[in-house]
């Protein structure tokens, strides 16, 4: 079978449990070998750059923060706008090459539609929007970022920055628009960074009350703590670490302490997170705060948003009120200094965003 030939037939589906093998095969050339990647982002650089619209001066979205805070929904709803262009399950695995694998893939149709892994109601096809992006930033510099003990705080080069803002506008080509969206919670890593060097797009952070973050945030990682070692590559590859047998903290502030099947642990986590992203956001302009319960319960926010990212307001369609879920045991006062942070961030963000 020759290569072209074993590209079509192996154009992959939505959920990592259907993979055939020869799929399972495609995946760990086009994600997990470094150099194949480069190499393929390399061409696609070369072939479609030129014709690839500007994107340094767009009004670009980045929807960013601590897993399980509403950032999947608060995305979907801009998507569902028709504005923007985002990375979807279409362009897995040559995330790195989205106009040459478009021209490659079988699939042109939205296919399966079924829920995603977590569990939580939301339901997926090959046109669904999703955090992929991040695999550019592992492969140009994942060194500088993620160890085994977590993943730290980074300044990107000028060079690695330049080049992002070239994948945007290889993304923008690859859906014909002139705006992009994308959901990256490894993004608040590199936040001020990214802020500044786009100072026309808006950042997104989600916020939800500590107690029940952390209890989803447990929850998840109780769910994907037995995934096979495919699963676990694949998340690798897309350096999503946020729980599960391939959890891997966010080192902002002190690491969390204790253990991560104690609900303890990822209060620790959301205290470090979103103290340390109260300080950035408090000196960005173009980065706010939204708290999932103002989302769901304030009927200004979701038009303030709108007018903010300059689109059109339309009904809600995914974000919906949470289940309130059984709380373990935990430390009282540590869920009272989240309490603390949240309520303090929350107040301060809804003027702001009201005021949009």
């Amino acid at each position: 079978m020759g290569y072209l030939s074993f590209i079509w037939y192996c154009a992959p589906g939505v959920f990592v449990a259907d993979y055939s093998g020869l799929e399972k095969v495609l995946h760990r050339l086009a994600l997990g070998v470094g150099p194949i990647a480069e190499l393929v982002h390399d061409i696609e650089r070369g072939r479609f750059l030129k014709s690839a619209p500007p994107a340094q001066d767009a009004r670009h979205v980045i929807v960013t923060g601590l897993a399980r805070a509403g950032s999947t929904v608060l995305m979907r709803e801009i998507y569902a706008t028709g504005a923007f262009a985002s990375l979807t399950y279409a362009d897995m695995p040559f995330v790195l090459a989205p106009n040459l694998w478009a021209g490659l893939s079988r699939s042109k149709s939205a296919g399966k539609r079924g829920e995603r892994a977590h569990g939580d109601g939301i339901e997926i096809d090959t046109d669904s929007p999703e955090a992929l992006e991040e695999v550019y930033w592992r492969v140009c510099c994942g060194a500088d970022y993620i160890s085994g003990a977590g993943l730290t705080p980074h300044i990107p080069t000028q060079e690695a920055m330049d080049g992002y803002i070239d994948f945007i506008r290889l993304i923008l080509r690859r859906y014909s628009k002139a705006r992009y969206l994308a959901k990256n919670n490894n993004s608040i890593l590199r936040l001020g960074s990214l802020a500044q060097a786009m100072p026309q797009s808006e950042f997104l952070v989600p916020m939800r009350a500590p107690l029940q973050h952390a209890q989803s945030l447990l929850g998840q990682h109780r769910r994907f703590l037995t995934s096979d070692k495919f699963t676990k590559d694949y998340m690798t590859w897309l350096a999503h670490h946020e729980f599960g047998a391939t959890q891997r903290p966010f080192l902002m502030g002190s690491a969390p302490t204790g253990d991560p099947l104690d609900l303890n642990y990822w209060l620790h986590l959301w205290i470090d997170v979103y103290s340390e992203l109260g300080s950035i956001v408090a000196s960005t302009p173009n980065a706010i705060f939204v708290s999932h319960q103002d989302l769901m319960g304030h009927p200004d926010v979701w038009p303030a948003i709108c007018r903010k990212l300059k689109i059109k307001a339309g009904p809600l369609t995914e974000i919906r009120q949470s289940d309130d879920r059984k709380v373990e045991a935990h430390d009282p006062e540590l869920a009272d200094r989240a309490t603390a942070i949240y309520d303090a961030l929350r107040s301060a963000a809804l003027p702001r965003l009201l005021a949009a």
